[in-house]
C-alpha cells in the first residue's frame, strides 16, 4: 500500500470518527466512563468532550507522527525498503485506535453487556500478529522496531533480534486470541507474553552485540 493511499483511507476513517461523535455528542453522559480495571469495572471517567473526541485527537496527532518520523529518521533510506509494510501498520493502529472508541461509546450508550478486556483482545491479538509480521521485515533505523542500543549499532543484531521478535509477537497475538475465552484471566494472555516477550528481546539483543564485538 502506498503512503498516499494510505493517507487518503486514514484520512477518511478520522473524518468519519469526528463525524460519529458529533452524532453521539446528545446521547453521551455529563461523565463518561473511560478506564476499566482487570476486573473490568469501571475505575475512571472524563468530561463528555473528552470522552467523545480524545481518542480521534490522539489518532490524528498519532497519524502526523507516523508520516513525520520516516521523513527526519537519518536511516530512513532503511525505513523505504518495508514502507509498505508500515503503511498497512499505520492503517490498522487507526482501526484499532477506532475500534477501541467505538466499544467506549457503546459502554455510555447503555450496551453494558460484554466485557471490555474481552472484547479488546481479539483486535490486539490480531494487531501484534502484523506487527510481528511487519519485524521480519523491518531494517535498522531510530523510529520502528525494537530499537535497543545493541540493534541500533548492527545491522547483524537488528536482523536476528528482529527474526525472533516476528515469531514472538505472532506467538503473543495468538494467545490474545486464545485469551479472549478465558473472562477474567484474559489480560494476563496479553500481558504475560508482551512483557516476557519485550525483555527477552532486549537481553538476547545485548547478548549477540557482545558475541559479535567479541568475535
Amino acid at each position: 500500500m502506498s503512503t498516499r493511499s494510505t493517507a487518503s483511507i486514514v484520512l477518511l476513517l478520522l473524518a468519519s470518527f469526528f463525524i460519529i461523535g458529533l452524532i453521539v455528542w446528545g446521547l453521551m453522559p455529563d461523565q463518561m466512563a473511560s478506564h476499566w480495571n482487570a476486573a473490568d469495572q469501571v475505575n475512571g471517567t472524563m468530561s463528555k468532550f473528552w470522552g467523545v473526541f480524545l481518542m480521534p485527537i490522539m489518532a490524528a496527532g498519532m497519524f502526523g507522527l507516523f508520516l513525520l518520523l520516516p521523513q527526519i529518521d537519518p536511516l530512513k533510506a532503511n525505513i523505504a525498503k518495508f514502507r509498505e509494510a508500515f503503511n498497512l501498520f499505520i492503517l490498522l493502529i487507526m482501526l484499532f485506535f477506532g475500534y477501541i472508541w467505538i466499544l467506549t461509546l457503546l459502554w455510555n450508550l447503555g450496551f453494558t453487556n460484554f466485557r471490555m478486556s474481552t472484547a479488546m483482545l481479539p483486535a490486539l491479538g490480531l494487531l501484534f500478529i502484523y506487527v510481528g509480521y511487519m519485524l521480519r521485515k523491518a531494517k535498522r533505523n531510530f523510529f520502528i522496531g525494537i530499537r535497543t542500543p545493541w540493534t541500533l549499532s548492527s545491522d547483524y543484531v537488528w536482523d536476528k533480534t528482529h527474526q525472533l521478535g516476528s515469531i514472538l509477537f505472532m506467538i503473543s497475538g495468538a494467545l490474545a486470541l486464545i485469551g479472549s475465552v478465558f473472562g477474567p484471566n484474559a489480560i494476563w494472555f496479553v500481558m504475560v507474553p508482551l512483557l516476557g516477550s519485550t525483555l527477552f528481546l532486549v537481553v538476547y539483543s545485548y547478548v549477540l552485540y557482545q558475541r559479535e564485538t567479541k568475535s
